[in-house]
């Protein structure tokens, strides 16, 4: 399947999303597509470094006639999120993506595609290895650990870099011109509890949400998508107020930049409540899935008959539990008041796992304002400590703040006009993009994001689209050719 990839145009970009593909890359395991980048900007003949983070630099000189142009650093992320359909048998520690074409769509078997980020790191390449396309001076920075913390963005230390330019290819609308970005931080509770014996007469189920459209937590928290963990919890609060449900196990989500597609819990009930308990969750079920049946048709919540779990949670821990995630915001919080259609904060209530005594919720919380980030960290902050949870604050990063006098946005600007003879989404975005960090240490640092339409990033129905893509290299061979002159 993936030899078919590389015959796709353009070509440049195509060949090398195929062999970064094929080179496991989840966060905070780069090593392998570390030593894959070093040997490609080796093997070029390129000066080429590994920062002490881990963030790889390559360098090429500018091509004839464009030393008079200002140096250009072109950036994008090696990590990619690693989602699977819980029916898929795939290891990402060991094997590449299985990929294939669909019509005008580049899509994974199953899995995450990985076009977020990998699309931008093949075109940086394709411009790399060219011997042929018009460019100014070039520093490649490819950054790890973006999906995870942006710790390689955070690491990156300055002085380093010498380029006047940045251009960020992480953007996944082909009409968007990125001039700004939010911050973030993660929002982690824990506590432990007392496993009791599970009560006698009782009968015990599996209840599973599956089927979700799940996305970017950022980008795709606009839709107001199902999150499993919050619908699970929905049936836990009715099963426990009406019934007197008790918790054995859940284990909800998965990363925290994803909206949770999956959740699944061990629950029990009293034998005699069984008939009316069946009976009032498939009530709640399906007015459940009437809420949502125009934006989540696939949504399915099944409940199945086990055997009895040998322990349950404590009533005291339990109630906090399901209450305090039932208070816990999720989705919107508050839409910019400065850019019509942009969310300014969210929270993704992105893992729920219980088990074995143990309890941890992993939010990620997002906002191009650091005090409603801070305003909605602390809401969350409150809402667990009042259930009893330790709360911890960690890997906060600041947004990116928009510069309307860019000189290279007003370039970039017009040459999407003059290529397209209409004018481009020019906007800051609700999602996580390294220009505000990698801005803390290079200040002075021009910025823009764009990028191919990729639909459904941090979700296994991650598509890259192949006419857009051939759209975005033309435009980056533009911008390249067309970059400012040095003062």
């Amino acid at each position: 399947m993936n030899s078919d990839i590389k015959n796709l145009e353009p070509k440049a970009v195509w060949k090398n999303f195929a062999d970064l593909n094929a080179v496991p890359r989840p966060s905070k395991k780069e090593e392998r597509v570390i030593q894959f980048m070093v040997d490609f900007g080796k093997n070029l003949n390129l000066e080429t470094m590994v920062d002490n983070v881990g963030n790889v630099i390559i360098r090429k000189s500018a091509s004839s006639g464009m030393e008079n142009r200002k140096t250009v650093v072109m950036q994008s992320h090696l990590d990619m999120v690693h989602q699977k359909n819980s029916d898929t048998v795939f290891d990402f520690d060991t094997e590449g993506i299985k990929m294939f074409i669909d019509g005008d769509w580049v899509k994974a078997d199953g899995t995450t595609l990985g076009a977020d980020n990998g699309l931008g790191v093949a075109a940086i390449m394709g411009v790399l290895e060219s011997t042929d396309i018009a460019h100014p001076a070039i520093e490649a920075l490819f950054t790890i650990d973006e999906e995870t913390g942006m710790t390689g963005a955070m690491g990156l230390e300055g002085g380093i870099l010498k380029g006047d330019i940045l251009l960020n290819l992480d953007t996944e609308e082909d009409d968007e011109i990125g001039m700004g970005c939010a911050g973030g931080v993660d929002v982690t509770a824990t506590r432990t509890y007392n496993e009791e014996a599970t009560p006698e007469n009782t009968t015990a189920f599996e209840i599973s949400v599956t089927g979700l459209n799940g996305g970017h937590s950022g980008m795709d928290i606009i839709k107001g998508l199902g999150n499993a963990n919050k619908i699970m919890n929905r049936l836990l609060f009715d099963g426990f107020t009406n019934f007197g449900l008790r918790v054995s196990e859940i284990n909800g989500g998965s990363l925290r930049n994803a909206i949770p597609r999956e959740s699944f819990s061990t629950v029990v009930i009293d034998t005699v409540s069984k008939e009316p308990f069946l009976f009032e969750i498939h009530e709640l079920i399906n007015n459940i899935k009437a809420e949502f049946l125009a934006l989540e048709p696939n949504l399915s919540i099944e409940l199945k008959l086990i055997e009895t779990p040998k322990t349950v949670m404590d009533l005291g821990v339990q109630e906090g539990l399901i209450k305090s995630v039932y208070t816990a915001l999720n989705g919107v919080y508050r839409m910019s008041p400065d850019i019509e259609g942009l969310v300014e904060t969210s929270n993704n209530i992105a893992r729920i796992i219980v088990k074995d005594g143990a309890i941890k919720i992993g939010c990620l919380t997002r906002s191009s304002s650091e005090t409603n980030k801070w305003d909605l960290a602390n809401s969350l902050r409150a809402a667990f400590e009042l259930a009893g949870f330790n709360v911890e604050f960690s890997g906060s990063y600041p947004g990116w703040l928009p510069n309307v006098n860019s000189e290279i946005l007003k370039t970039v600007t017009k040459l999407y006009e003059d290529l397209h003879n209409e004018k481009p989404n020019v906007a800051a975005c609700h999602a996580g993009l390294e220009c505000g960090i990698l801005g803390q240490n290079y200040p002075k640092m021009d910025m823009v994001s764009f990028g191919p339409n990729i639909k459904g990033a941090h979700s296994p129905d991650e598509r890259a689209q192949i006419s857009s893509t051939q759209k975005f290299w033309k435009f980056l061979l533009e911008i390249l050719k067309n970059t400012p002159v040095k003062n």
